[in-house]
């Protein structure tokens, strides 16, 4: 098996295989590797239990830790997913929020597990931080306004 020098780990109460197959099944480029095993009890769980999941998203190496209830997740972690159009920035957004989610603000959402995702489109992105001062205001301004990020008031926002 081997292993990626530098991983994600991420602590889910009991479902990390679950959220590990709803991303891999959302986003391409992504996979399951390996379901490990407890070789013994342990506070959250028992021998044979999943422990962690080895996985991929978006081609990122990813540990999901069945750690149970002591920790929760806050926006202070969030995966940021760069898109190319309004029908891949929907896709993501929608999957995530239509099972089991929550929006929240400026292209920000909440999967059924806590974790946090920013579905932004490249061109948000160019924007507000490329040398146009005045083009990045207006482009900021008009994000701080949508939940789901619009392309179409973006580029609204670019043309002034």
């Amino acid at each position: 098996m081997d292993i990626a020098k530098n991983t994600i780990c991420i602590w889910y109460d009991n479902d990390a295989e679950g959220a590990a197959r709803f991303y891999t099944e959302t986003f391409p480029d992504s996979s399951i590797i390996a379901l490990n095993h407890a070789p013994s009890d342990y506070p959250s769980g028992k021998e044979g239990d999943v422990l962690t999941v080895q996985f991929t998203v978006l081609g990122v190496a990813c540990l999901g830790l069945n750690g149970g209830p002591a920790f929760k997740h806050s926006e202070a972690f969030s995966f940021q997913i760069a898109t190319e159009d309004q029908e891949e920035t929907d896709r993501y957004w929608n999957a995530i929020v239509n099972h089991g989610g929550q929006e929240s603000e400026c292209g920000w959402c909440k999967d059924k597990w806590g974790i946090s995702w920013q579905i932004t489109p490249r061109i948000l992105t160019e924007a507000y931080t490329g040398s146009d001062r005045a083009v990045a205001k207006r482009v900021f301004e008009a994000m701080m306004t949508m939940k789901k990020i619009d392309i179409a008031v973006v580029k609204a926002a670019i043309a002034g």
